[in-house]
């Protein structure tokens, strides 16, 4: 199967552009709780904003950039961590008429300058009065008539506060009219890839575009986001996919709480108990190595490993239940399944709030063994697939059509295929049209289809499975071309290892760079009773602890038995390197691999003396 292609299943007429949807869901539902936004009262740390508080506040700030000069088509730039004055601002900004831009907050100085510069951004909202400082020195080196960088610290001038002051006086008729100003065609955002290689492209999507996914992906997925859940977004808004599940929870009533520290996540579960939550793969690693290292503090890995394989099993008997297949009774399993549900998945689940019904993975490749695991335990993983350029989703696994090792079917109004090379090719209505230099368009686009870069191949199904990035292809001295993903994938499940990177590019065998989690490997040392020292600075240092390799060596071994002898790795070198380092990694946390290989030159040359 060369394509696959999923029929809508939402109509947009009706929807002039993505205001509609808030203000339907306001029509609809003005006092449900659409939002959880941390407070100061002990007591109650979370505290309840209806749709019309949450719509109140967006008009009031839309005013208020109405009247500081705003135009309709304004690029309008939000430089924040994720948080709930990040939502109504993007908004607000809709609702003004303007164009959005986000920025992570993790930029560096020339990086806002690039994007401020390059998307004519005449008005910046900062998180912080650092951020907004950023944003201001960016805005006075350009040319542009500019309206200044506002931020969201109650605490400083030049606050949202102060813009809602000052549109007190722009009339409800004056709103209306800019709010319905843009079309379905016209630009939403403007969203700045962060580019593993090469320079950023500004990725313009349109209201249609977003529109477009929001109504189909709520009507794919009604059965997860509905009015009786909530979630917890942790993912940075300044990213598509955090922007677009938010848009997808307010259009259908599903809680939002958002928290700024991914770190801060687990504690806060229990409080909030999402029914729902977003995440990428290596969040799900580090809950069962957590539970993995709980086990080993007890005296019970061996009973761990156990219940691992149990509810690996568990969850390959849901999935061929799923695809209708007739599943014999396995006594033994049931019974060794209620024993461990008792002894450790019951308090997995409560460790993620106790009422996650489903967890959604993407952002990079999930092994279908911590797939199947997290199945077992009663939390359904659902993968999928897209990038900024499909307006985030373009495929994904449906709740009773999960296909663990496969990032599920197209969406609705979309259509995979794939090209005579092995390329992912995507259309339909959340692919966007075009970056805003024409210039980054060529080679972008082949028979109207988007080239996304990546590998992939369609199963009888018409279900997706990745291989890897195009650009990641090896082609040794021998003439082999080897695709590391499903090798790379296998080591990185290992918690102490954050990032794998194969290589050998011209050379006679394939090697390997590990790069370690610091967290993870710190601990590990620490229970092993040795010490590695971490590194701080921005360099790449190469680990050669005997027992750190020999651990390390197990996983290697057990990626090599999964790929043939052509795709195995002969030798590695185990590295610390900076990972809070912009130069090394971008802010979705993928590994910038040409940076790696060449702060890594010299280690990665002794791998081939």
């Amino acid at each position: 199967m060369i394509e696959s292609s999923t029929p809508p299943l939402a109509d947009l007429d009706g929807y002039r552009n993505v205001t509609d949807l808030l203000v339907a869901r306001v029509t609809s539902a003005p006092e449900h709780v659409a939002f959880e936004v941390a407070g100061a009262d002990a007591a109650a740390p979370w505290r309840p904003i209806t749709t019309r508080e949450f719509s109140d506040r967006v008009r009031a700030l839309a005013k208020g950039f109405i009247a500081e000069g705003i135009q309709a088509g304004d690029p309008i730039a939000i430089m924040a961590p994720t948080r709930y004055d990040w939502a109504v601002a993007d908004l607000a900004s809709w609702f003004a008429g303007a164009v959005v831009v986000p920025i992570y907050e993790t930029s560096s100085p020339s990086q806002v300058d690039a994007i401020i510069a390059d998307a004519g951004v005449r008005l910046a909202i900062g998180g912080t009065t650092e951020h907004a400082a950023l944003l201001q020195a960016a805005l006075a080196k350009t040319d542009a008539v500019t309206l200044g960088a506002w931020t969201m610290d109650a605490a400083a001038s030049g606050t949202l506060t102060d813009l809602v002051a000052r549109g007190v006086a722009v009339t409800d008729e004056e709103l209306e009219a800019r709010r319905s100003s843009a079309s379905q065609d016209d630009a939403a955002t403007i969203v700045y890839t962060s580019g593993t290689t090469g320079e950023p492209k500004g990725v313009v999507l349109t209201h249609r575009n977003f529109l477009g996914q929001v109504l189909n992906i709520a009507a794919a997925y009604h059965e997860i986001v509905n009015e009786s859940g909530n979630t917890v977004i942790f993912l940075p808004l300044a990213h598509v996919l955090a922007r677009g599940l938010q848009l997808i929870c307010l259009a259908s009533g599903m809680r939002i709480a958002h928290l700024s520290d991914p770190s801060t996540v687990v504690a806060t579960l229990d409080t909030l108990r999402p029914t729902f939550l977003v995440v990428v793969p290596r969040v799900l690693q580090k809950i069962q190595a957590a539970a993995a290292d709980k086990a080993a503090e007890k005296k019970l890995s061996a009973v761990w490993a156990k219940a691992r394989s149990t509810a690996i099993a568990w969850g390959i008997r849901a999935e061929r239940i799923d695809a209708g297949r007739r599943i014999p009774k396995d006594r033994g399993l049931t019974l060794r399944h209620r024993f461990f549900d008792a002894l450790f998945y019951r308090r997995l689940r409560t460790v993620m709030g106790g009422r996650v019904g489903y967890i959604l993975s993407g952002g990079a490749a999930l092994e279908s063994d911590l797939s199947l695991f997290f199945r077992g335990i009663g939390v359904p993983v659902i993968e999928g697939y897209g990038l900024t350029e499909t307006t985030a989703p373009l495929t994904g696994n449906l709740p009773g059509r999960i296909a663990s090792g496969s990032v599920g079917s197209p969406l609705p109004g979309l259509t995979v295929r794939i090209s005579d090379e092995g390329e992912v090719l995507a259309r339909g209505i959340g692919v966007f049209g075009g970056y805003r230099n024409p210039a980054h368009d060529e080679g972008a686009f082949v028979d109207g289809f988007f080239r996304t870069g990546d590998l992939g191949r369609l199963d009888d199904q018409g279900r997706l499975i990745l291989d890897g990035r195009l650009k990641d292809v090896i082609v040794t001295s021998n003439g082999k071309t080897i695709v590391p993903t499903r090798w790379e994938s296998a080591v990185e499940a290992d918690p102490l290892v954050s990032h794998a990177v194969m290589v050998g590019e011209g050379k006679p065998y394939l090697s390997a760079l590990l790069v370690l989690d610091p967290e993870q490997t710190l601990a590990w040392a620490a229970a092993a009773g040795t010490s590695i020292p971490v590194v701080t600075q921005p360099d790449i240092r190469e680990i050669t602890d005997p027992a750190l390799r020999a651990h390390l060596q197990r996983a290697v071994d057990a990626a090599n038995a999964l790929v043939a002898r052509s795709e195995q790795v002969r030798r590695f070198s185990v590295v610390f390197a900076d990972l809070e380092d912009r130069g090394l990694v971008t802010p979705t946390m993928k590994l910038k691999r040409s940076v790696v290989l060449d702060r890594a030159g010299a280690t990665v040359e002794d791998l081939y003396l």
